[in-house]
């Protein structure tokens, strides 16, 4: 079958149509069916099609070239050669591929998938991020990352959206006294009870519970703890724990939403984030949470590193992006097409 290449349109005549019809190849035309430089590259790989003057290597390099946009599309091009060969019907736009349902073709299906294509370099900017979920989401379709490394190997990741459900909330009656140590509390006597069994703080010793800063400032947030007199005052407290952890803003900002939410957040620290999660058992925590500001661009490099060691320690891997007082959160997963 006979394509010409028009600038950057590959054109087939009528007998193309097949190649939409039998594989959901190309935009059929008045005049036949256009391809997508990819499309075309792959049918001269698999020796559908021809193009007067080009091979498939001279192809490659017209398209390529030297410049960082022909450095990407090769990685598009090996995107959509991978996900063709897994057996489905793929489309440019309306991020980078649109891939339908297996088994399924334009025409006559659904798409399942919209992927971005992206190499082991790139930043996530989580608000473009969180604009293209959406977008996704609105059309009721996965949002895929794929994600090309310099040996030219791919990982695709499942990112979605994330809403909590609610448990029951921790409540206790009564002031609870906790003497300021640093960025730190230590409370004493009965009040380490009540604490211990709603999982706040960690014993130092059969009388005494430290807790954490985010704990202590989450605990007089909700007017259950405060300092003994003559002590340090909250706002005092929490200029020296900010100073000490610039961090602790975001974080106290999630720690209070998961609390709210009844879940209960513990330092996430041998994980390399900031919270590990238990949300329907004390036993078990079930996500791995971190805290962002909302601006934020991480390398998809650091998410990669994140993603797999929730995954060795069975968790769910959430960003938690905090915009003002509000969170969104982005879970990460990595998938098999």
């Amino acid at each position: 079958m006979k394509a010409i290449l028009d600038g950057t349109t590959i054109r087939i005549g009528e007998a193309g149509r097949t190649l939409y019809d039998q594989g959901g190849y190309g935009r059929p035309v008045e005049s036949g069916l256009l391809l997508s430089p990819e499309e075309a590259l792959y049918l001269i790989q698999r020796g559908k099609i021809e193009m007067k003057g080009y091979t498939f290597h001279s192809l490659l390099t017209r398209f390529a070239g030297e410049s960082e946009s022909g450095r990407n599309f090769l990685r598009s091009f090996i995107v959509y050669r991978d996900i063709r060969e897994r057996g489905y019907a793929v489309q440019t736009g309306p991020h980078d591929f649109r891939v339908f349902r297996r088994g399924q073709r334009p025409g006559k299906g659904t798409t399942q998938y919209l992927v971005r294509v992206l190499s082991e370099r790139d930043p996530i900017t989580f608000p473009n991020l969180i604009s293209e979920v959406a977008t996704a989401e609105n059309m009721r379709k996965n949002y895929i990352l794929a994600v090309v490394d310099d040996e030219e190997e791919l990982t695709y990741y499942d990112i979605r959206f994330h809403r909590p459900v609610a448990r029951e909330l921790f409540s206790s009656s009564g002031d609870i006294t906790a003497v300021p140590v640093g960025a730190s509390a230590v409370v004493s006597g009965d009040d380490t009870l009540s604490l211990e069994a709603a999982w706040f703080g960690t014993r130092l010793d059969p009388d005494h519970l430290i807790l954490s800063p985010p704990e202590v400032l989450y605990l007089l947030n909700q007017g259950l703890l405060t300092f003994s007199p003559g002590s340090i005052d909250r706002g005092a407290f929490e200029a020296s724990a900010v100073a000490e952890d610039t961090e602790l803003p975001e974080k106290l900002t999630l720690y209070t939403a998961l609390r709210q939410l009844g879940y209960t957040p513990r330092t996430g620290y041998k994980f390399g984030h900031h919270f590990r999660v238990y949300t329907s058992s004390d036993s078990h925590s079930e996500m791995l949470v971190h805290a962002i500001p909302a601006e934020t661009i991480l390398p998809i490099s650091t998410i990669s590193r994140s993603v797999r060691m929730a995954h060795s320690v069975k968790k769910k891997m959430l960003f938690a992006c905090v915009q003002n007082t509000e969170i969104v959160y982005i879970e990460f997963a990595r998938i098999k097409l």
